[in-house]
């Protein structure tokens, strides 16, 4: 059975930081891409960063020069590293794995979800 959890949510002021971090497990996730997705409030879910299977990356514009996502592959983990957050961040963010190896910006790319993790920034 596939699982993923997400950890390091929490409130954190305007200008502050936070790294979540994804645990797999049930699978091998060294050759899926991995992404980052978030959903405020009566908002639709967005991607937020994906990484692929030789760790390349690619970024929402929101997130930018701000967010970096990694991996660890003897760990099954992915983390997103979020600095200089603002109050717009604001959101449930959710890990997934791809259905195969490829960067993946589209929910439907996406075979497993987390729970999700809640990040608050406050102004």
């Amino acid at each position: 059975q596939v699982q993923l959890r997400e950890s390091g949510g929490g409130l954190v002021q305007t200008g502050g930081s936070l790294r979540l971090s994804c645990a797999a497990s049930g699978r091998t996730f060294s050759r899926y891409a991995m992404g980052w997705f978030r959903q405020a409030p009566g908002k639709e879910r967005w991607f937020v960063a994906s990484i692929n299977w030789i760790a390349d990356t690619t970024y929402a514009d929101s997130a930018k020069g701000r967010f970096t996502i990694s991996r660890d592959n003897r760990k099954n983990a992915v983390y997103l590293q979020m600095n200089n957050l603002k109050p717009e961040d604001t959101a449930v963010y959710y890990c997934a794995t791809a259905k195969d190896g490829r960067i993946a910006t589209l929910e439907k790319e996406y075979e497993y979800w987390g729970q999700g993790t809640q990040v608050t920034v406050s102004s």
